[in-house]
């Protein structure tokens, strides 16, 4: 799920997840995001999540609302745009793009992932089984999620040393290599085997 993440002088203070439609941020104690600062009005912005959209808008605040260094009335926020109030910055971090496998084995992608051209360094899960067999799945976000919504979901992760992978949810736990996946984030190398949901895929690492 998106969420903001709130600074002031390149200190983190908060992370705050965005779950409901409608995000109220200010000065008063009854907000849902709250900035005791005087440069913050009581009612200053609302965050406006509309499916996998979010816009913020300014409630007519005194001191305003910026994104990336511009005054806004009403934005749609993109991936790492930078929300300044007063003196705190915060940080909008949007959803993942996830890649699922639905329940015919299919390789679905919520962008054009199947489509971006690799790097030399770049990483592919490769579908080995069912009606997508043959298929590689481009990793190019910090994270991507692959398999069944409440059957067996992992989530691989790029990290500066190379790629992770975790059991983020469902009752079925995926295996890699054999071995299931538990706890801590498990390094992936080229060649390695996971299987979710009785489909089978191939990490490789171009």
């Amino acid at each position: 799920m998106p969420k903001l993440i709130v600074s002031i002088d390149g200190v983190v203070i908060k992370e705050v997840a965005l779950t409901k439609e409608r995000t109220t941020l200010g000065r008063r104690p009854y907000n849902d995001i709250v900035i005791d600062n005087l440069a913050v009005s009581g009612e200053h912005a609302v965050l406006l999540m509309n499916g996998a959209e979010v816009f913020i808008e300014d409630l007519n605040s005194t001191n305003g609302t910026y994104v990336n260094g511009k005054a806004v009335k009403k934005q749609l926020l993109q991936n790492s745009d930078s929300i300044e109030i007063g003196k705190y910055r915060i940080r909008f971090q949007g959803d993942p793009v996830g890649v699922g496998i639905d329940k015919i084995g299919t390789a679905v992608a919520s962008d054009a992932t199947m489509v971006v051209p690799h790097t030399a360094s770049q990483a592919a899960v490769k579908v080995l089984n069912g009606a997508a067999a043959g298929r590689e799945v481009a990793l190019v976000k910090v994270v991507t999620t692959i398999g069944k919504p409440g059957v067996a979901v992992a989530a691989i992760t790029r990290r500066p040393h190379g790629y992770v992978v975790a059991h983020v949810d469902g009752a079925s736990t995926p295996t890699l290599n054999g071995a299931p996946i538990q706890g801590e984030p498990v390094p992936l190398k080229d060649g390695d085997m996971l299987e979710l949901a009785g489909i089978q895929m191939q990490f490789v690492q171009h």
